[in-house]
């Protein structure tokens, strides 16, 4: 069965690192799955989910904030600017993280146009972490843990 060489990096670590059947990825031109075999693309990472599926067909899931992706041939590397596994992520952490930004959001209106690009790429990220966190809890398992 043919398979990928993937590979997440953040700045602090190498967050994941297998081969797997296949993974889905939030670009900024939209989501892309990727499978053995694909186009060679580079691309930007929007802050989201990304959902890897083993050779066995099990799951694990990441918050990225952004970053970039490389596909070639069979490997894809993802260098991300912030990455977390599922199980890393407490629901409670970023579901306050995600509140302060919102406000802090709110209160810069009229801002300069780059104060609050920043707000917005924060809340962005912490929209992302809420988002997976909340999606597992639900589940009741937490995939990719150890």
């Amino acid at each position: 069965m043919a398979s990928i060489a993937f590979k997440i990096v953040s700045p602090e670590r190498v967050v994941f690192e297998a081969r797997i059947a296949q993974v889905s990825l939030p670009t900024e031109m939209g989501e892309i799955t990727v499978l053995p075999n694909h186009i060679p693309v580079v691309s930007n990472l929007a802050p989201g989910e990304i959902v890897i599926q083993d050779e066995k067909g099990v799951e694990t899931s990441l918050a990225v904030s952004g970053g970039f992706v490389q596909i070639s041939g069979d490997a894809v590397t993802v260098l991300a600017d912030t990455a977390e596994l599922a199980h890393e992520i407490s629901e409670e952490r970023a579901a306050e993280a995600h509140r302060r930004a919102h406000e802090l959001l709110k209160a810069k209106a009229g801002v300069p146009d780059q104060d609050y690009a920043r707000l917005k790429v924060l809340m962005d990220k912490q929209f992302a972490r809420l988002k997976v966190a909340r999606k597992y809890k639900q589940r009741g398992t937490h995939p990719g843990m150890p």
